[in-house]
């Protein structure tokens, strides 16, 4: 690695970090600014104040690199550009392509930091800010959801009409064991209750019908107590509770909502594939950033700066909506979410025709 290069990558870096930090603390005095009164009137307390400000700053990081990586990059060969050193790097028979080796080191860094806090820092920050607004500044809320089908064990399946929290009931409760396509039995009841007790779940009103190849048994109760692999907490989660999962414990959860047949899969795979695809955002930001300033103009870097702003803020809507797209149930989630890094890359590939060299 050359002088050159050094001196790049330590210009990069040392940008970014500044932007990060001003873009976060301008974001996190207007959050203190617009809760303060919650703050005061529910009589919060200043550590977990604190706590919950550096939280939400690591989740702007995460939301935010896009935006500081491109911003940074502007910023660096812009300045370049405007003191005529790209003009003299390639002059002096350096190529387009190795000036860039410099940008794309630092945004690979960039990229390997951004996985680690996404998979392993990151989860614990937002579940972090979800339990404080939840605590302190949340009305509290009792989760419902209607028409719940679970799978149980290998050959059983269990289904509720309506569950609530407030009462850890649930209602119109079916468990079927259906092996070969061929119903073997079925428990019906009116209501099923977790008895904290006994830590297990109650049917009330049962009705039982198990069937054979010579005929049909049929059994009713008022009372009867059931083991399922499934938990109060199983329906007790936060709206966000895939984001709040390391990599591993998500991996593990995707296989247990596979295992269950729960309709909810998708948004935990949609997680995954979303972590694995933000660094080489840096990446391809990086690369395109390079391209759009390295040319000198006459009005200075202002206007590169403010391009980097427009492009990052598209990046980021096409970013929502491509997860929209995929969470809503869309034929190829994995596309769907891969679509802003397929499409700003192939415009900087376009882009890239029209550098000096």
């Amino acid at each position: 690695m050359k002088i050159l290069d050094k001196l790049i990558i330590k210009d990069f870096l040392k940008t970014y970090i500044f932007v990060v930090l001003m873009l976060i603390l301008i974001v996190l005095v207007l959050d203190f600014t617009e809760k303060n009164d919650k703050f005061i009137r529910n009589q919060v307390p200043a550590k977990e104040i604190l706590i919950y400000l550096g939280n939400y700053g690591l989740y702007l990081n995460n939301l935010l690199t896009p935006i500081t990586v491109f911003i940074s990059v502007i910023f660096i060969t812009s300045k370049m550009a405007g003191r005529t050193e790209i003009i003299a790097i390639l002059s002096s028979g350096v190529s387009f392509v190795r000036m860039l080796v410099p940008f794309l080191f630092g945004a690979m860094l960039i990229g390997l930091v951004s996985f680690f806090m996404n998979g392993w820092i990151l989860p614990g920050a937002t579940a972090g800010v979800t339990e404080f607004k939840s605590r302190w500044l949340e009305e509290t809320k009792f989760y419902t959801e209607s028409n719940i089908h679970i799978k149980v064990a290998p050959d059983v399946y269990a289904y509720i009409s309506r569950y609530y929290t407030s009462g850890n009931t649930g209602y119109n409760f079916t468990l079927e064991q259906i092996r070969d396509g061929v119903l073997i039995a079925k428990l019906s009841a009116d209501r099923i209750v977790w008895d904290t007790a006994i830590n297990s779940w109650s049917v009330k009103n049962w009705r039982l019908r198990e069937l054979h190849e010579w005929g049909e048994n049929y059994t009713v109760g008022e009372s009867l107590d059931t083991l399922l692999s499934i938990t109060p907490n199983d329906f007790d989660l936060p709206v966000n509770h895939h984001e709040t999962l390391k990599l591993p414990d998500l991996t593990r959860q995707i296989q247990v909502l596979e295992e269950r047949g729960a309709d909810n899969v998708n948004y935990y795979k949609i997680e995954r594939y979303v972590r694995f695809m933000s660094p080489f955002a840096a990446v391809i930001l990086t690369f395109i950033g390079v391209i759009v300033s390295s040319r000198k103009t006459r009005g200075g870097s202002g206007f590169q700066i403010a391009l980097g702003f427009l492009l990052a803020f598209i990046y980021i809507i096409m970013f929502l909506l491509s997860r929209t797209f995929a969470e809503a149930g869309t034929a190829y989630p994995l596309f769907a979410v891969w679509i802003p890094n397929i499409s700003f890359a192939l415009t900087g590939l376009v882009l890239y025709k029209t550098v000096p060299r």
